[in-house]
């Protein structure tokens, strides 16, 4: 049976993109809403900052980073989990 895609992470991480997405376009549409700088600088900032989950959120899905490669805890080798207890 096909998982639905509701257990699907991906969807899920698509979907939180899609609103991280609108918050940066919300930001900047701010910035010429407001005539001080120091709150153009605080929305273009919070925009630019919104921008690496986006990349994490990528990074997930295409498992292009190492952490989002690697296997379960429970699954590692009993050597290793030995080791990490004895901290």
């Amino acid at each position: 049976m096909k998982p639905s895609s509701k257990n699907n992470p991906v969807h899920h991480t698509q979907k939180i993109k899609v609103q991280m997405h609108q918050l940066i376009d919300h930001l900047r549409e701010e910035i010429g809403e407001v005539t001080e700088p120091k709150a153009q600088a605080l929305f273009e900032t919070s925009a630019e900052v919104v921008t690496g989950p986006i990349k994490a959120f990528d990074d997930y899905e295409n498992k292009s980073e190492e952490a989002w490669r690697t296997e379960p805890v429970a699954s590692r080798s009993k050597e290793r989990t030995t080791n990490a207890s004895r901290r």
